[in-house]
């Protein structure tokens, strides 16, 4: 079975609500979209793409290789197709395997059985044909298989990314409560920043997402920080692909550009940390970073955007503290933003009311499992414009 450069069904997954700006990426990177879900995207492609997809997403979870699919009732007939499959030409004797799955069968009351019987095919398959079994755990370093196995219909993927591409590998010092990288990337795409004006980040936190604003500003895509994918351990990868992708990647960054990234952050720890994961990330000369309360935080006048992500507090609970840090976030959003559009990321509806702001725009994430909102207020300098001039596009720049 030769899958590097053989077409397949591939299916690009997303944390939920990461899926149009998901889309708009895979488009932008040549591929055609035959079906947009809630989670993710389908396309034809073969595993060579699959690297270069891998490599380029900001807002992907995994990348999966579809091998087949197949009737099957129960654990017996997923495994009497499996062992038909072969294993072998994708899988080495002596490597290492791991089994995921989303598994919706009246037969299956455990996902883990379910992939016990995946584990089981394979290495029956593989040591009749070569003497001896792969090991296998849970560990997602090395070969992955995904199952997807809804009622009576199975499906078998090689999950070519293996560890999430969620997380894009430059936090090594994650701080208190810090966003998903690939939500912060989404996040800062809903903004419709076009990547040279102002991107403020008042109490930044980690830092996630400026070092995400300064990314996408300067090309710099998740696939720089990482050496290890799922897709290096199938049998047949030609290395030199890889490499010259990761070439690629390297030559189209953009190391010089016009926008003024701006991370703030009253805790001095949590600045520092910032500091750090940009550094990392290569974006630190890029960031001008201060520690002080927002309001006192330095933010030149012009044309961008500014984007708040305080802390939520519990949803059905207000907290006294909380209450007017928000109340001050709106009241600065009004005095120190004229021309600008100001955003608000939030899983507290009732603190979201303190900001005393009419929202031009609501725009729906998850944070976790949190229902969250992305709020944007458009702050007039003088008479307010008419609606014709209010910017309208949500896609990438």
């Amino acid at each position: 079975m030769e899958v590097f450069n053989t077409p397949s069904k591939i299916i690009v997954t997303c944390n939920r609500r990461l899926s149009p700006y998901l889309q708009e990426e895979i488009r932008r990177l040549g591929f055609d979209i035959k079906r947009g879900f809630a989670t993710g995207a389908e396309l034809v492609a073969t595993v060579n793409d699959c690297i270069r997809l891998n490599l380029n997403l900001h807002c992907a979870s995994q990348v999966l290789y579809s091998l087949g699919t197949s009737a099957a009732n129960d654990p017996t007939e997923l495994y009497e197709w499996l062992i038909t499959l072969p294993w072998e030409d994708l899988i080495a004797f002596d490597g290492y395997v791991s089994v995921t799955s989303n598994v919706n069968n009246p037969t299956i009351s455990t996902p883990l059985f379910a992939n016990l019987k995946v584990k089981d095919a394979i290495a029956d398959r593989i040591k009749s044909k070569k003497g001896l079994r792969p090991d296998s755990g849970p560990d997602l370093h090395k070969t992955v298989i995904h199952l997807y196995w809804q009622d009576n219909q199975a499906e078998i993927f090689l999950d070519t990314s293996g560890e999430t591409l969620a997380k894009h590998g430059y936090r090594k010092h994650p701080g208190k409560a810090p966003m998903l990288e690939a939500l912060a990337a989404g996040v800062v795409y809903a903004t419709a920043w076009d990547g040279q004006t102002i991107f403020a980040n008042p109490m930044c936190g980690s830092g996630t997402l400026a070092i995400e604003a300064a990314l996408i500003a300067t090309n710099r895509k998740p696939g720089l920080f990482r050496m290890n994918y799922a897709f290096m351990h199938i049998l047949g990868y030609d290395e030199q692909v890889f490499f010259a992708e990761r070439r690629r990647l390297k030559e189209q960054v953009n190391k010089v550009i016009s926008a003024k990234i701006i991370a703030s952050d009253l805790s001095k720890e949590a600045v520092q940390i910032a500091q750090m994961n940009a550094k990392t990330a290569g974006v630190d000369q890029l960031i001008e970073f201060h520690i002080a309360d927002f309001a006192e935080a330095p933010l030149p006048t012009g044309a961008g955007v500014v984007v708040f992500n305080p802390e939520y507090g519990e949803r059905m609970g207000i907290h006294t503290k909380l209450e007017a840090t928000y109340s001050r976030i709106g009241d600065f959003l009004k005095q120190h933003c004229a021309g600008k559009r100001g955003y608000v990321f939030t899983g507290n509806p009732d603190l979201a009311k303190k900001i005393g702001l009419h929202a031009s725009r609501k725009t729906e994430f998850y944070n976790g499992k949190l229902d969250c909102r992305l709020l944007e207020y458009e702050i007039y300098e003088g008479s307010r414009r008419t609606k014709s001039e209010k910017p309208t596009d949500a896609g990438l720049h």
